[in-house]
């Protein structure tokens, strides 16, 4: 009970005001380009509902002229050859209002969609950390789709019910003045209840959307992870737990029904209840010679019209307030502040060395801001050295190449490019500096010549064939039927890890990096493949300067200069043999790996 008040509250809070409704319109941009198209829309609407309400009028005239009693002075052969021409008329309309609000709708809804990812995908991490990526994607494709449907459905109805409803009224009020003081009078508090059931069916509509996210969050999440799921035999915990959201969602879902039950019900029985009765009234006025044959008819028609319009507008605004509830996520992710423009030429940076400092440094992730992570760390490597990082989990290993791409903001101290704070740099020109080569490859799911080529979309055949070879790829890409067009599978699933990491490592190659940032990565390897990897590895990092996170020390004995990290510090530092007889920490990490020392 607590949680159906906090519910409605909730809604209550939702529903639209003046301030939301000015800023839902706002979404109403993406169509500005095809405005023309979009108010010939509805002009074609105003003229096709006009002849619609029309009709009524010529068959209360045929009515009449087959009595006698007809008012245009028209015989029924004339009057069927308007009927005729205005249905014509009206289908041509129609046709050509259909086709130009789903130009609208199309390019208007695909403008949409291109905007949000390009604003999505240039979004800080943060907001990746802040946001569950799953329900993001169910959410987001929902309320697009949403949008889309008032584009081209529920705007262009909910006007054209509109246009019925006060067409009919003041035709009524000409023809038959009392019938349509006496429908207005019962329909008023009809139009109140429908409203009432608009919002409650809101309200578990909005719910059952949510749900159902939720569901394709457990789906998205349990497909990724899929090997952890099997390695654990877990699919009966995943299907237990996808189960549970789905009868929860049906359990919502039956609320819902039951509500547009009840609706369908009150229409029926107080909508067309309503209508019977000014119906019977009408009836009453006939026979007592009030009004005449044509006037029932045309009455009878127009008071259907109105009741269908009325119903309507409770349908289609409901639909309307949702889609603003809607556009409300769109709009608040496209009006987030992005960290970069999407632009496919990055000017490079010039002069620019490779010298890097990190200066008392502190840091705390913004999703953890109780945990410090680093607590004024100083380090430094000159251009084209190569230092690594060591130390148990959790030490700010990871953390420092995260600083150092700028994917967070540190809460003191400095870090520094060339003796130049690396915030003062333009972030894409800056980030174009480095490659990285992490120790879980990510490849996308096209094949191994597109995934080589995301380091440089415009390398030539020869150049993505030369970084292969660099990288120890060649060998087994060649060996391929399809050679560099092999599919790789989503995630690079069809692909060992030693054949990843060395596609990984020519991609970084072809992108040709002034810092290299190396995270542990060949640790999850063979011995062969990280034999193969690392002699790709120590061929990228020849003239580059090199971060390199090791947990495997073997791996690092020849580099400038070790940095050992404890509790977001650095407590040692100094190359691999002094290191190990100074009988600290990376000596202890060396006795572990290293039994003869």
């Amino acid at each position: 009970m607590a949680s159906q008040n906090q519910q409605e509250q909730e809604e209550k809070k939702k529903r639209p005001s003046k301030e939301q409704f000015r800023e839902a319109v706002k979404i109403f941009r993406f169509i500005k380009p095809y405005r023309l198209q979009f108010i010939i829309g509805m002009v074609l609407l105003f003229l096709g509902s006009i002849i619609f309400m029309a009709f009524p009028q010529l068959f209360r005239d045929m009515v009449d002229t087959a009595n006698g009693e007809g008012t245009y002075g028209l015989d029924l052969e004339q009057l069927g050859v308007a009927l005729l021409a205005l249905i014509a008329v009206q289908g041509v309309a129609s046709y050509s209002r259909v086709i130009l609000f789903a130009k609208v709708s199309e390019y208007g809804i695909a403008d949409v969609r291109k905007a949000l990812y390009n604003k999505v995908i240039t979004l800080p991490v943060v907001f990746f950390e802040k946001s569950n990526v799953g329900e993001l994607i169910s959410r987001l494709s929902g309320d697009v789709e949403k949008l889309y449907n008032t584009f081209s459905v529920t705007l262009a109805e909910f006007v054209r019910q509109i246009i019925i409803l006060v067409a009919g009224v003041i035709l009524l009020g000409v023809s038959t003045p009392r019938l349509a003081l006496l429908m207005l009078g019962t329909f008023v508090p009809v139009v109140g209840l429908a409203m009432f059931f608009g919002r409650k069916i809101r309200s578990l509509s909005k719910a059952r959307q949510e749900e159902l996210a939720n569901s394709n969050n457990i789906v998205n999440e349990s497909l990724q992870g899929i090997q952890t799921v099997k390695s654990y035999v877990n699919e009966w915990f995943e299907a237990l737990r996808y189960g549970k959201s789905i009868q929860t969602s049906v359990h919502i879902s039956m609320k819902y029904a039951r509500a547009r039950a009840l609706f369908a019900a009150f229409i029926i029985t107080i909508l067309f209840g309503a209508l019977f009765f000014i119906i019977w009234r009408a009836a009453i006025m006939l026979q007592n010679g009030l009004i005449s044959n044509g006037d029932l008819i045309a009455f009878f028609s127009y008071t259907v019209f109105i009741g269908t319009a009325i119903a309507g507008l409770g349908n289609f605004y409901t639909e309307l307030v949702g889609a603003m509830g809607a556009t409300e996520r769109i709009r608040d992710i496209l009006n987030e502040s992005g960290e970069t423009q999407v632009q496919d030429q990055i000017e490079p940076l010039e002069n620019i060395s490779g010298n890097i400092k990190f200066d008392q440094v502190h840091f705390q992730y913004p999703t953890r801001e109780d945990v410090p992570v680093l607590k004024g760390l100083d380090l430094e490597l000159k251009a084209g050295e190569k230092i690594a990082l060591v130390g148990p989990s959790g030490a700010g290993k990871s953390t420092v190449m995260q600083l150092l791409q700028r994917f967070y903001t540190w809460d003191s101290g400095n870090i520094l490019l060339d003796d130049r704070p690396i915030e003062s740099y333009d972030l894409q020109r800056y980030r174009n500096l480095f490659a990285i080569v992490p120790q879980e490859v990510i490849l996308f799911g096209g094949s191994i010549k597109e995934n080589i080529l995301y380091g440089k979309p415009d390398a030539t055949e020869e150049e993505l064939i030369e970084a292969a070879k660099q990288a120890n790829a060649w060998e087994f890409i060649s060996k391929f039927p399809e050679g560099l067009d092999t599919l790789v599978g989503e995630r690079g699933i069809k692909l060992s890890g030693g054949q990843k990491q060395r596609i990984a490592i020519a991609r970084a190659i072809l992108n040709d990096p002034l810092i290299l940032l190396l995270d542990e990565a060949t640790s999850a390897l063979d011995a062969e493949s990280e034999k193969l990897v690392q002699d790709a590895l120590d061929k990228l990092m020849e003239g580059r300067t090199s971060i390199i996170i090791a947990h495997r020390l073997a791996t690092i004995r020849e580099v400038d200069n070790i940095y050992v990290l404890e509790d977001g510090q650095v407590v040692e530092q100094g190359k691999h043999q002094i290191l190990v007889e100074t009988n600290g920490l990376y000596s202890q990490l060396a006795n572990l790996q290293f039994n003869s020392i």
